[in-house]
């Protein structure tokens, strides 16, 4: 269930029913969301019509949807569209010299949230996707970013509590700040099987002019055959490149 702080509103009520959408649903049926937001179903039913109306829900057979339009609306978002724009070539470029999946990442509160994926016919299984997010201490993109945050915002995410997505997530606080330092003294961040088993990764922070991260780049790649560290270089020199290019630019924030 949502957060019920806007409920008390028809603004606060329809996103509460946005959000209660997830990655893996083809189609909610009315009773579901009403469960899952714990709204009345005579508003649910309501809100869901206007959305329909409006572009922002389908309704399709066994239920409803998320609409095109809520894409639409989503590429209006003007940091993340111009981060977008800006890194793609990167991003591209990176792909083309490992062949392995390439994220691209920025942090909302203590979360990594998804802004690029790219991967071949042969790309790692991962829970990731574009517009998604994942706990910044258990990513390598995550780690990149809280490294180079300020020491309120780590020590808030090292307070915990640390959520163990894994039997191999790093949930303790000394542990998780010595791979910070780590980071900040080599460039690069690892993850090693801590958000899925079976899924290795290396990021790089994305720098702006003050040594803030911007965001953040990785690459990912199954245990069997990707060895993080031999990809350091190449993720750390397309971060880098990037921001150079960010710092020309006004950097999105």
């Amino acid at each position: 269930m949502t957060d019920a702080a806007g409920l008390d509103t028809v603004l606060g009520k329809a996103v509460t029913i946005l959000r209660a959408f997830r990655p893996d649903d083809r189609a909610v049926a009315l009773a579901e969301l009403v469960r899952r937001t714990g709204l009345h179903k005579a508003t649910v039913h309501r809100l869901t019509g206007a959305l329909v109306d409006n572009r922002l829900l389908d309704r399709v057979e066994g239920g409803y949807r998320p609409s095109g339009g809520l894409f639409e609306l989503g590429m209006l978002a003007a940091p993340e569209r111009s981060l977008l724009e800006v890194a793609t070539p990167f991003l591209q470029d990176l792909y083309e010299r490992t062949h392995e999946t390439v994220h691209l990442g920025v942090r909302e509160g203590h979360d990594v949230v998804y802004v690029a994926k790219i991967g071949g016919h042969d790309q790692a299984r991962s829970p990731s996707r574009a517009g998604g997010r994942m706990p910044m201490h258990c990513t390598a993109i995550g780690k990149a970013l809280l490294a180079h945050a300020d020491d309120e915002l780590r020590n808030e995410v090292l307070a915990g509590p640390l959520e163990r997505r894994t039997p191999r997530t790093v949930v303790a606080p000394g542990i998780l700040r010595r791979q910070l330092r780590q980071t900040v003294e080599t460039g690069v961040a690892f993850e090693r099987e801590e958000s899925t088993v079976g899924l290795m990764c290396v990021a790089a922070p994305v720098l702006g002019p003050d040594h803030e991260a911007l965001a953040a780049i990785s690459v990912a790649g199954p245990t069997g055959r990707f060895r993080p560290e031999r990809f350091a270089t190449h993720v750390r020199a397309a971060a880098t490149g990037l921001g150079i290019t960010l710092t020309r630019h006004d950097p999105p924030h």
